[in-house]
């Protein structure tokens, strides 16, 4: 499990550093788009449970005007879709908003796949990965979890499916999920917005 850790890094690294080189004139092209579309910074960055839960920032597009209330999911909020942006509501529809996460995988925060990074605050969430150890890998841009089912998820659910992904990761796994991301993406699937009711947190 070592020997692909090492092999996963080396992969996370490369590839995502070819990627942010493509996407430079994207990402630059975006940014200017955000800051035009409405106040406040490009950058929206937040505190979350990394490897070994230690916490770390992550970085994404802000997509919510600068009065949204902090720390608190969107789909947690009674109205999101009154803090979200004109540019924001694309940047989510097309998870666009998730680039600048690339800085965080060359940085080692992350990696291309893994569970998806819980707020420090999402107690439940935490507590229920303990159960499967999946707070002791590196958090991922998308994540088993993330290609079945996304927000749509019960936190018991979705703890249990990094769960699955931690006893069967492994380099053609990680691929198979780096598809099914790509496909989901391409259907704007999973993404839900709105408060949800207290028997799916």
């Amino acid at each position: 499990m070592r020997k692909y850790s090492k092999i996963k890094r080396i992969i996370d690294f490369d590839l995502t550093l070819i990627a942010t080189i493509i996407l430079m004139p994207l990402i630059v092209l975006l940014s200017l788009m955000i800051k035009f579309d409405s106040k406040g910074p490009i950058l929206f960055k937040q505190k979350r449970i990394g490897k070994n839960k230690i916490p770390f920032h992550i970085f994404k597009f802000r997509t919510m005007k600068i009065e949204t209330p902090k720390d608190t999911p969107t789909h947690m909020l009674e109205d999101p879709e009154s803090y979200i942006t004109n540019m924001g509501a694309f940047l989510r529809k097309t998870s666009l908003d998730e680039l600048p996460q690339l800085f965080n995988i060359l940085k080692g925060d992350m990696s291309l796949i893994g569970p998806r990074p819980a707020l420090w605050n999402q107690y439940d969430l935490i507590e229920e990965r303990d159960k499967y150890g999946a707070n002791n890998i590196e958090p991922g841009l998308t994540g088993w979890a993330q290609v079945n089912g996304r927000d749509e998820l019960p936190i018991d659910v979705k703890a249990q499916l990094d769960g699955e992904y931690v006893s069967k990761r492994s380099l053609t796994f990680d691929f198979k999920v780096l598809v099914k991301t790509f496909l989901r993406v391409l259907k704007s699937e999973g993404v839900k917005e709105g408060k949800i009711s207290s028997k799916e947190r």
